[in-house]
């Protein structure tokens, strides 16, 4: 297949940055161009891409997009050069070695159109000449060689010119004319913002009329810190500061640095300037010249310049940042273990409103609601634990879910009554996180799954089932509304979504989805569907039944053979005609797993499971040019335990009785909590109070962390100390160190 430069070249990047053969970026490069999704990728082609996990896939395809439109604005600029009649061999090599979009804008720069500049109008006046006499010869007399350069007034193209009356303003012009091919300057660009990633310090002021009233971004009123060390979170609180209009951002040279250069330019800055052009204070006439228009180019245009690319740089990187935070939440909320199926109770605490109850059965289908009144200002306590107790036995519940907004510790207080009351009833209560269940319920999706239930209940059954089965659950909400962001209103919106959906869908296939219960929400995620096919399976299946094999997929309108490919592996088919479509064995494998039954003289239903028989099986033996090693070990593994959860056994956290609100708490205080949300600068841990505690990145081990997420991830319950209760801020202090949490 022929590949252009372009594609070679990108080939090539990827191979570097992605750590593997270029024949293997290749031909994942192809399998994406082709339609394939990251989730079938890298479960079922692992020969072709050796062997890259979903996380590497997602990153090569973040790559080749970013570097194929660096490609296509290289293409443009190239042209556009072109067309002006400037391209050189020597520039288009320049062009064609440039490593990002920024190297690329600012060989650009000379040639992109714009107004009418000082510096056009005196090359319009002919003081090109005069600005390269000056600076080739600085020992030449500015003002004798201005003279020659005077002009009556004309008329161009452009409009009317004033000419040039003296020596005065020939210099001006001629000063105009180095300051823009200063400020144009590739090569000296690129060495002044490397040299401003160095030594560049951003700081903060607060604006005068916010200082006596401003209590969001005290931190930030009189800050500084270097460039280069800002960590993500207060790059975008320092920019949400400004954007409010609280703070005043701007960014100095480190005043460690020197003032003052030998060759009597006042900045480091300038020193880089001068030396790019052989400036430098000789005493010569046309030296003071000079090293004003050097000074005047940092001062009046190179600077700004370079203080809003660094300024976006730094946003985007944040942004970078901070998304990948919440993508790390995200996957780990919902690959949180399932409680299971179990009749379960679903409470959404409230104190005025009533605490919504729902039952659920074990699918998550809902049997009956009601509302109970047990707080101020009803306070029917004995009539709310009567009726919680009628419900339970009428529907053998066996599970509470109590939702963890206002009145949750209250409703969690009259929970462990009932059960200290009934403990015949054999009950668990849990708290669990209720974010987004108020867009859930407002949306058309749970209208349609919850016909005929009032809104202010439909919260509670979601409540329900988010502790039966989490994915299932959170699936039908917007990512962003889940809440486990960090400065997620900020960032790129567009960027965030791609990057969310792509961790949904990854989740949802690594999992695996009951093709014959799935929600359509759930079904849209699966590799290849969308939200089309999902709702014509939902429609088949209620008007047919339950599927009974695989292959009857492909009778569902727009689901032809590529999105089979692509799905059938993650659709699980239980109690159906073939064992091995409960698995995640794809169909296209199937004759392989006939062939190894055939050699060893059993069937499905006796292999499945038999660690000792598929441990004595060879899987050298059944590799071919179609099945691969990686592959036939992906079968052999799956068929020891077919349609496996990948997800962790279920676990939830205690949380310490009498211990309600802030005022509770005491420094050094041991408590069990979940963590709720992974920062960039620590973890915030749910401990029972309604105001989630930071256990800083300083206190999350004994040992450096560099990343928290290494230590804790979102859902996961941890043991804390309370370091520090700063009541008026409703701010909490944790640690998880061990010499704080040590009994």
């Amino acid at each position: 297949m022929f590949e252009s430069i372009s594609e070679q070249r990108i080939q090539q990047r990827l191979t570097q940055e992605i750590a593997v053969k270029q024949l293997y970026i290749r031909s994942t490069i192809q399998l994406l161009d082709d339609g394939a999704t990251v989730p079938f990728i890298a479960r079922y082609r692992k020969e072709l891409t050796g062997g890259l996990d979903a996380d590497q896939l997602r990153l090569l395809e973040a790559r080749l997009h970013a570097l194929r439109e660096l490609e296509k604005r290289r293409e443009a600029i190239i042209t556009a050069i072109e067309k002006q009649n400037k391209m050189t061999p020597t520039l288009r090599q320049v062009l064609t070695d440039a490593q990002d979009i920024a190297a690329l804008e600012d060989l650009y720069l000379p040639y992109r159109k714009k107004r009418r500049t000082k510096a056009q109008m005196a090359h319009e006046a002919g003081l090109k000449p005069l600005a390269e006499r000056l600076l080739n010869n600085p020992a030449l007399h500015p003002d004798i060689e201005a003279a020659q350069f005077l002009k009556p007034p004309f008329t161009t193209e452009a409009g009317e010119h004033p000419g040039i009356t003296d020596a005065a303003q020939a210099l001006e012009g001629a000063q105009q004319i180095l300051i823009e091919n200063f400020a144009e300057h590739a090569a000296l660009l690129q060495k002044l913002r490397a040299f401003l990633n160095r030594h560049a310090v951003l700081t903060a002021k607060v604006a005068k009329i916010h200082k006596a009233t401003d209590t969001k971004f005290t931190d930030y009123h009189d800050y500084s810190e270097a460039i280069g060390k800002i960590p993500s979170h207060r790059v975008l609180a320092l920019l949400r500061g400004e954007r409010e209009s609280v703070l005043k951002l701007k960014l100095h040279l480190d005043s460690d640095l020197p003032q003052k250069s030998k060759s009597g330019v006042f900045n480091p800055c300038e020193s880089i300037i001068a030396r790019e052009f052989k400036i430098e204070d000789r005493k010569r006439p046309a030296d003071a010249w000079l090293i004003d228009t050097v000074r005047s180019s940092w001062n009046s245009k190179i600077f700004s310049h370079l203080e809003t690319v660094l300024l976006n740089q730094l946003q985007q990187h944040a942004e970078v940042s901070a998304i990948q935070v919440f993508a790390q939440n995200l996957k780990a909320l919902l690959l949180a273990p399932p409680a299971g199926p179990h009749i379960t109770i679903g409470l959404d605490p409230g104190f005025r409103t009533g605490v919504k109850t729902a039952v659920v059965d074990a699918t998550g289908k809902i049997l009956t609601s009601t509302t109970i009144y047990p707080h101020p200002p009803h306070n029917d306590w004995d009539e709310a634990i009567e009726t919680l107790q009628r419900l339970i036995k009428q529907y053998r519940v066996s599970l509470i879910a109590i939702g963890n907004g206002i009145a949750s510790r209250e409703t969690d207080l009259l929970i462990k009554q009932l059960i200290k009351q009934c403990p015949q009833l054999k009950l668990k209560s849990l708290m669990v996180s209720e974010a987004g269940a108020s867009v859930y319920s407002a949306s058309p999706l749970a209208s349609e799954e919850l016909p005929g239930l009032d809104v202010s209940l439909r919260g509670a059954v979601s409540i329900a089932r988010r502790l039966q089965d989490p994915l299932s659950e959170l699936v039908k909400i917007d990512p962003k509304s889940i809440g486990v962001g960090q400065y997620q209103h900020d960032v790129n919106q567009k960027q965030l979504a791609l990057t969310l959906g792509a961790v949904v869908e990854d989740c949802v296939n690594a999992v695996g989805v009951d093709v014959n219960t799935a929600s359509p929400a759930l079904l849209r995620y699966v590799a290849g569907l969308n939200t089309r096919i999902a709702d014509n399976i939902i429609d088949r299946r209620n008007k047919a039944g339950a599927f009974l094999q695989r292959s009857e997929l492909l009778s569902i309108p727009g689901l032809g053979e590529k999105t089979y490919e692509q799905a059938a592996g993650f659709l699980r088919i239980h109690n159906g005609t073939n064992p091995l479509d409960a698995s995640a064995v794809h169909p296209e494998s199937y004759s392989l797993v006939q062939q190894i039954l055939a050699d060893i003289k059993m069937d499905i239903s006796a292999l499945a499971g038999n660690r000792a028989a598929l441990k004595a099986i060879h899987p050298e033996k059944y590799t071919d040019a179609r099945f691969g090693l990686p592959t036939v070990k992906d079968i052999l593994q799956e068929l020891e335990k077919p349609g496996r959860d990948p997800r962790a056994s279920f676990t939830t956290a205690a949380f310490k009785e009498g211990v309600e609100s802030i005022s509770d708490l005491y420094p050094g205080m041991l408590l069990e909590g979940i963590v709720t949300n992974v920062t960039a600068f620590g973890a915030f841990v749910d401990i029972g109070v309604h105001q989630d505690g930071l256990v800083h990145i300083s206190k999350l081990s004994d040992a450096f962390v560099k990343d928290p997420h290494t230590i804790v991830q979102a859902g996961q319950v941890v043991k804390v100390s309370v370091v520090n209760v700063d009541e008026p801020r409703n701010r909490i202090t944790l640690s998880m160190k061990s010499t704080d949490i040590r009994e």
